[in-house]
């Protein structure tokens, strides 16, 4: 069965997104963009929400731009190519290799787990994963941890009362003293 991932950068103090909006302090360097590359051939489908589907579409064009160093048109090309589930209630249409969901975000990843094919089922966004996370729909937590602390913000992990265990999978720590950390949902 796919595994559904939930991948993001966070601060030391557990937010995707600091007090004000910026996330800016998450920016890779060539190290950190080769994994994600490396983590983004391993994806099947990507399920986002509005805010990180806007986010990302400058990656749906991105390979026209001139100035781009290999690895991000590598990246956009894999981008480009990856399918998208957007969930959004006020978005009436999405662009490339994108669909809005048509069902609730159980019924998608029943569907998406019951379909033939490859890959994770990746969740991207703050709000989307908290939903699938209060679902117990989440098998993987992959954190990339900056050595900072934002002191608020978005948090990565949704606040509810429930505890999960975890199972640490994988540790990797780049030079730029960044920590990978991949946890298993145990059940």
């Amino acid at each position: 069965m796919r595994r559904v991932t939930y991948s993001m950068s966070v601060s030391l103090d557990g937010y995707i997104v600091g007090p004000d909006g910026s996330f800016a302090w998450t920016v890779p360097d060539e190290e950190i963009f080769r994994s994600w590359i490396d983590r983004v051939r391993d994806v099947g489908v990507h399920l986002l929400g509005r805010r990180l589907y806007e986010t990302m579409l400058y990656w749906e064009t991105a390979d026209q731009d001139p100035s781009l160093d290999d690895s991000k048109r590598e990246w956009a090309a894999l981008w480009k190519q990856l399918p998208k589930v957007v969930f959004s209630t006020t978005l009436s249409e999405v662009e490339g290799h994108a669909r809005l969901a048509s069902g609730g975000l159980t019924q998608e990843i029943e569907r998406l787990r019951a379909e033939p094919g490859e890959g994770d089922i990746a969740i991207g966004g703050a709000a989307l994963a908290a939903e699938a996370a209060a679902l117990d729909l989440i098998d993987e937590y992959r954190t990339l941890v900056h050595p900072v602390l934002l002191g608020g913000g978005i948090p990565f992990f949704p606040r509810h009362e429930r505890r999960v265990d975890l199972e640490l999978v994988e540790t990797r720590t780049f030079s730029s003293r960044v920590v990978y950390l991949r946890h298993r949902v145990t059940r």
